[in-house]
C-alpha cells in the first residue's frame, strides 16, 4: 500500500492510497470537510465524507504528473516505470504549478 497526503495550498485536504489489491482511494480530511466545504480539488470531486474510490487513478491527479520529455527524465532519473502512476505522482508532485500538493505519506492515515 502506498499513500499520499494532499494538500490544498497549506491545508491537508486528504489522502490519496493504493491499496494493495491495485485500487486508489481518495478521503477528504475531516477537519478539511468542516472548514472547506466548497473547496473541492475537482469538480468530479466535491468535498464530502465518503472516500472515493476507482480501479485507475483519478483523472486529477492523473494530470499533475509529468508528460513528454519531462516524464522520460523523471522516469530515468527516479527508474520508474511510466506505467506506475502513483510512483510517479509521489515522486514528481510534491511542489506541482498550482495549489495541490501531493506528499509521500509514511504511514497510514496519521
Amino acid at each position: 500500500m502506498r499513500q499520499a497526503k494532499i494538500y490544498y495550498k497549506s491545508d491537508l485536504a486528504g489522502y490519496l492510497t493504493e491499496t494493495n489489491d491495485g485500487e486508489y482511494v481518495f478521503q477528504y480530511e475531516d477537519n478539511y470537510v468542516q472548514k472547506h466545504e466548497n473547496q473541492f480539488l475537482a469538480f468530479t470531486m466535491p468535498v464530502r465524507k465518503e472516500p472515493y474510490k476507482d480501479k485507475r487513478l483519478f483523472p486529477f491527479f492523473e494530470g499533475l504528473i509529468p508528460e513528454g520529455w519531462l516524464l522520460e527524465i523523471a522516469s530515468k532519473n527516479w527508474k520508474l516505470n511510466p506505467n506506475d502512476r502513483m510512483g510517479l505522482l509521489l515522486a514528481c508532485c510534491q511542489n506541482c504549478i498550482g495549489a495541490v500538493s501531493v506528499i509521500p505519506s509514511e504511514t497510514e492515515h496519521e
